[in-house]
């Protein structure tokens, strides 16, 4: 089996989720639907699940059947009207609001015991003292390790009410000791920007992965330090960032369009259009901007790419985006449960929907990446097929497409080298963060006493780490030559290192160096 198609079908899944979980939507409509079931059609169901729980002759769980009735009459609507379980909204709430009260520890279960890769810096697992590598044994004389303890536990029984204490007995293997620590639980950001720093001496770079209730915020942080620090030119990093809150988007796209500048329209099922303009206080409105784009940018990222496009402010680079127009609004439904609700389609500036046709089916739609791969379009621009009656003009009457995501003014294809785009999805899963992890482990101290140069000389000069990745990877059942291909594992299997015992800005400073699309703006 190719590795290419091996690891295709989980990227469609994981763009798939992006699109559905974290898509745009208005997050300051939320309302209870009530219970107006009045006419026949409500009446017949409402019956129909009185006369199973009556008389049907074996116990059923119609909570279940319930769900199932919602989701396949979301089912017919479009992909992105979703129904969100009562289990699951908890998750899906933290994601949004860009926050959490828990320990604050990113981890795994190595060997059946709850292992810390990394504290949160500045939170309350850091501010106890605990340390990378730690074995986390027992929390309140619960036991946290073995066969039987599921990580969705882990994570419920860690959790709990801000300023709550939990005691914790932990085993520090690079120091062969246990000892008990009492933890304090508090709010763990869940960073939306990954980083914010400077690329060279006027060029700022900013990393947003999803937009949040503390996106903005976030970004506005980044922002006036990189301005405070002498940039003059921008980028700004959408990349595989499938959305989110589209008051958030359009806070950032004020940053940098003048006032009056359409933003985005929406229009609702009963005609009414809304249109969103900058305001005066965008505060780099006239340096050299820069936003990539993949066929991950959905949403509310592609607001800000359309808007920043259709009003000739910057130049759009990348691939083309994934085809999100489609604005949701998350009703509760009185039970815990929720339902996301396509209530309206989003417009950019000069008038275009970028949502992709979704009338075959949700299975063709879900494919539609798939497609791209196949067509050759993730590799050739000359490949992007969209229908001319589809063309719009921006402020300065450039040429720009609706009808699927937005088209990069400058087309920056994947690897098209034989396997280096899979390569680039294998390197960052956890088959290889989880092999890094227990190398580190082995001689902890060693490694923590590097400097970033000497940790990246040490990887990139030692043939053992090389060789003892791909008996990893054969053991786990990934039979293919990885020699051909070794410049670029070595790469990426440094920047997992770094990633793991170093800073984000020594992370991103290495990833970002060999970036392609960076490579061609450095042109």
């Amino acid at each position: 089996m190719k590795l290419r198609k091996f690891l295709w079908p989980l990227l469609l899944v994981i763009s798939l989720a992006i699109g559905i979980f974290i898509g745009g939507y208005f997050p300051f409509l939320n309302q209870p639907l009530g219970n107006s079931f009045q006419d026949k059609g409500r009446d017949k169901l409402n019956k129909l699940i009185e006369l199973i729980e009556k008389e049907y002759v074996d116990n059923v769980d119609t909570d279940s059947i319930i769900d199932l009735t919602v989701n396949n009459i979301l089912a017919q609507l479009d992909p992105h009207s979703v129904y969100i379980a009562k289990s699951e909204m908890d998750e899906v709430q933290e994601s949004m609001k860009g926050s959490f009260v828990g320990i604050g520890i990113n981890s795994y279960n190595y060997k059946d015991t709850l292992t810390i890769i990394k504290p949160v810096f500045g939170g309350p697992s850091y501010k106890a003292g605990l340390k990378n590598g730690d074995r986390i044994l027992y929390a309140n004389d619960l036991k946290l390790y073995g066969n039987d303890i599921k990580n969705d536990s882990l994570i419920s029984i860690l959790k709990g009410d801000a300023g709550s204490k939990v005691t914790l007995k932990v085993f520090r293997k690079k120091e062969n000791r246990i000892f008990s620590v009492d933890v304090i639980r508090g709010e763990i950001p869940l960073k939306s920007v990954d980083v914010g720093l400077m690329l060279k001496d006027k060029t700022g770079f900013i990393k947003i992965n999803r937009f949040s209730e503390t996106t903005y915020a976030e970004f506005k942080t980044a922002l006036d330090e990189l301005i405070k620090n002498g940039a003059k030119e921008m980028i700004i990093d959408l990349r595989e960032n499938g959305g989110g809150y589209m008051d958030q988007a359009v806070q950032i796209a004020d940053e940098f369009l003048s006032n009056g500048d359409i933003i985005v329209k929406t229009i609702n099922k009963q005609g009414k259009e809304r249109i969103t303009k900058a305001t005066d206080k965008g505060s780099f409105e006239n340096g050299k901007l820069t936003v990539l784009i993949n066929e991950n940018s959905a949403s509310a990222s592609e607001i800000i790419a359309g808007a920043i496009q259709d009003n000739d402010r910057g130049t759009i680079v990348g691939r083309r985006s994934y085809g999100k127009g489609l604005v949701q609004r998350e009703m509760y439904l009185g039970d815990g449960s929720a339902v996301r609700l396509t209530t309206a389609r989003y417009y950019t500036p000069s008038g275009r929907s970028i949502q992709k046709p979704y009338n075959d089916g949700i299975d063709e739609y879900s494919n539609e990446l798939y497609s791209r791969f196949e067509s050759g379009e993730l590799y050739e621009r000359d490949s992007i097929h969209l229908a001319d009656s589809l063309q719009f003009k921006t402020k300065a009457g450039k040429i720009v497409y609706g009808g699927g995501g937005i088209v990069p003014d400058v087309f920056i294809p994947l690897k098209n080298k034989s396997g280096e785009d899979a390569i680039q999805l294998l390197m960052r899963t956890s088959l290889v963060s989880n092999f890094v992890f227990v190398q580190i482990d082995e001689d902890r101290n060693a490694f923590e006493s590097l400097s970033t140069q000497d940790l990246i000389k040490k990887i990139n000069t030692d043939p053992k780490y090389f060789n003892n990745l791909k008996k990893h990877l054969t053991n786990e059942g990934l039979l293919f030559n990885l020699d051909k291909h070794k410049k670029s594992i070595m790469f990426y299997l440094t920047s997992e290192y770094l990633n793991q015992l170093k800073s984000d800005q020594d992370y991103y400073d290495w990833i970002l160096k060999e970036d392609p699309m960076l490579k061609v703006l450095k042109k």
